[in-house]
């Protein structure tokens, strides 16, 4: 992940988790969410199933914020934003979200809150799921 041509984050084998925060979500929210994270099974076991979490294979996630999923398009052609958090109820949540990772046992790297991140992925699999707690 870069900011300014800088790589501020990167991960090998892992997770690219999307974290985005709306009005009533709190400390809580974020702590289940990552312990649903860490032991999502979503990893191919020796059979090709998926069996294996983040916790059984010692994997990476890297944290991204992502206001955007929260992005209403319901009405015209325009998103509307109104559903995510404000920045001063987001950043913090996303902290706390990376903190229960790492606590777990996670290797996380992070992005910059705020930032125009670049995100290069390469989606192996592809699994991409929504998560809500």
């Amino acid at each position: 992940m870069r900011v300014g041509g800088t790589v501020v984050g990167e991960i090998g084998p892992g997770l690219c988790v999307l974290v985005g925060v709306t009005h009533s979500d709190d400390a809580e929210t974020a702590r289940r969410l990552a312990d649903k994270v860490w032991n999502l099974r979503v990893f191919a076991d020796e059979a090709g199933a998926m069996n294996v979490s983040l916790a059984d294979a010692s994997r990476s996630a890297l944290v991204v914020s992502q206001f955007t999923l929260y992005g209403d398009t319901s009405r015209g052609r325009r998103p509307s934003w109104q559903p995510a958090a404000a920045p001063d109820q987001a950043e913090p949540l996303v902290e706390a979200f990376t903190a229960a990772l790492v606590e777990a046992g996670a290797l996380v790297a992070t992005g910059v809150f705020g930032a125009d991140m670049g995100v290069e992925l390469v989606n192996d699999g592809p699994v991409t799921l929504l998560l809500e707690a």
